[in-house]
């Protein structure tokens, strides 16, 4: 596996000269800055580029630009409204000057409105540290109470639904904003931030979108820009939603085994692939992430490691950021069949045999805490999860075991 880091740019709290000492070999970044469905431009592109090639005193860092997260997917394409015929258009020529550039590997997602949910941004452990966290109960005082999205508490058990009312009650009105922020919380650097207003307004045009639908926009859109993909020599893969069971009302397309194997059978080129989250997959417990890599490894063209902990055994239920080997993924399983997998991929001869991966997520400790870096991307806290997926890899492939040989 090719160890990647991801960066937000230049307003990142966590620098290249960090990533740098925690020894990954490239890294994973996007143009937050340019509104979504706009054209990627060289110069644009190049500028990230010299960003990522320089540390803070100006000293070559040695590292490169490996993996685009995310090339967003506008809401028009998602929807089939407004300008998405030019949307995909602009998408098309992002590839381009993305190859042009040296870059081979494109992140996306199919997720309406928001990226991905959490109710608690920071979340205290027993230990001191804190996590990212999404609160079932909370997540239902959003969506009934200050969202007021009508037929609300008919998607949730009436248990949960009579408990976020209590919860909601209880809450002085700085909490109720805060919770709020949490869920509709962008990128840093991103261009567009979501108001209250503005998921009210995506909710209504999505009333009339099933998850059928949805699926069809999907195939619609990679039957588009993945034979472009594939002519460039690039390699698209498609995030899985966060988390992985439907909220607001929503469409979910990307959750489950069934979900990839039917959007890879529809549009059956080897550039249509998978970024394989152990961690938003892992939300589900029907969800079987060494299966899914072994089944589904061909065209897993991206990895994210993280571990998630599951505090029911329900589908749709709370869970926060484990360590990495903490949580309800068997993570040395997993790697073992990423491992099956490149192993296979050498023995054919292919050159994307080894997969780039990232240790995604981490719980915020020691200095990370003064630092409150982006949520969920601290630097030490990261680190840790580095090392130990690095322990596992290290061992699993040396030569008493053999898998990676």
């Amino acid at each position: 596996m090719r160890q990647t880091w991801r960066w937000f740019g230049p307003k990142d709290l966590v620098s290249i000269d960090d990533m740098m000492q925690a020894g990954v070999q490239g890294v994973v970044s996007a143009l937050h800055h340019v509104p979504t469905g706009a054209v990627w431009s060289p110069e644009e592109i190049a500028r990230r580029q010299g960003e990522i090639a320089r540390m803070t005193d100006g000293a070559p860092s040695g590292l490169e630009w490996e993996v685009v997260e995310s090339l967003p997917v506008s809401e028009d394409i998602k929807k089939q409204k407004g300008d998405w015929r030019e949307h995909i258009a602009s998408y098309k020529t992002s590839l381009r000057h993305l190859r042009d550039a040296g870059i081979e590997v494109i992140c996306y997602n199919f997720m309406p409105v928001l990226d991905w949910t959490r109710t608690d941004l920071a979340w205290r452990l027993p230990n001191g540290a804190t996590c990212m966290r999404f609160d079932l109960t909370d997540f239902a005082a959003f969506d009934i109470h200050i969202l007021a999205r009508p037929g609300a508490a008919q998607d949730f058990l009436p248990e949960v639904a009579e408990a976020a009312a209590r919860r909601f009650a209880e809450m002085p009105e700085a909490a109720r904003e805060a919770l709020a922020r949490n869920v509709v919380f962008g990128l840093p650097g991103a261009a567009e931030h979501f108001t209250l207003a503005d998921v009210r307004a995506h909710l209504a045009e999505y009333a009339s979108i099933p998850a059928e639908r949805l699926r069809a926009h999907l195939v619609d859109f990679l039957s588009e820009v993945a034979p472009v993909a594939q002519d460039l020599g690039l390699r698209l893969c498609c995030h899985p939603d966060d988390p992985p069971f439907p909220l607001l009302g929503l469409p979910r397309v990307m959750s489950t085994e069934a979900d990839y194997r039917a959007v890879m059978e529809a549009v059956d080129l080897p550039a249509n692939g998978i970024t394989l989250c152990s961690g938003s997959l892992g939300a589900r417990p029907d969800n079987d992430l060494p299966g899914m890599m072994a089944r589904l490894g061909d065209r897993v063209h991206f990895l994210h490691l993280r571990n998630v902990l599951r505090e029911s055994e329900g589908i749709m239920g709370s869970f926060h950021e484990a360590e990495h080997l903490g949580g309800g993924t068997d993570m040395v399983a997993t790697i073992a069949a990423v491992l099956r997998e490149e192993a296979r991929r050498r023995a054919e001869g292919r050159a994307d045999c080894d997969i780039p991966m990232r240790p995604d997520h981490g719980q915020d400790i020691l200095d990370d805490l003064k630092r409150r870096a982006q949520p969920g991307y601290p630097a030490i806290g990261r680190l840790k999860g580095l090392a130990e997926l690095r322990g596992i890899m290290t061992a699993l492939s040396h030569p008493a075991e053999g898998i990676g040989a």
